[in-house]
C-alpha cells in the first residue's frame, strides 16, 4: 500500500508519492523513503529514481533528499552543482560544506509522520 491508497504503483512513483509529502524546510533520507516503501535495502534505487524525477508531473522535490548523514550527495543531478542547495536555503535550511546544518531537526521520516 501507498500514501495515496493506490496497490500498483511501480517503485519511481512509490518514491516520488513520498517525496511530495516532505514538508518545505525538512528532508529526509534516501534510506527512510526506502524503509517507508517497505525496501529498507534500496537505497540506492531511490537515489536513481530521484535522479530521474525532473520532469516528472506533479513536481517532485528532490532536492528535499539527502544521504542518511545529511549530505547533498544527489547534487549532481540538478542543473548546476549549488541549484539543491540553493532551493533548501530557500525554504530556510542552512547547509554548510554540501550538508544540511541541524540534519536531525530537520530530519522529516516519512515512517512515522505518514502513518500509514
Amino acid at each position: 500500500m501507498v500514501p495515496s491508497g493506490q496497490q500498483d504503483l511501480d517503485f519511481s512513483e512509490q518514491v516520488y508519492e513520498i517525496a511530495r509529502q516532505i514538508p518545505k524546510g525538512c528532508v529526509t533520507s534516501y534510506g527512510a523513503i526506502a524503509k517507508c516503501i517497505g525496501t529498507g535495502k534500496s537505497a540506492r534505487l531511490v537515489g536513481w529514481a530521484m535522479s530521474a524525477c525532473s520532469g516528472v508531473k506533479p513536481k517532485v522535490p528532490a532536492h528535499r533528499v539527502v544521504n542518511s548523514a545529511g549530505v547533498l550527495s544527489g547534487k549532481l543531478a540538478f542543473k548546476t552543482p549549488t541549484h539543491m542547495e540553493e532551493l533548501l536555503e530557500k525554504e530556510g535550511v542552512t547547509v554548510k560544506n554540501d550538508k544540511v546544518v541541524d540534519f536531525k531537526k530537520r530530519f522529516w521520516d516519512p515512517s512515522i509522520e505518514m502513518q500509514f
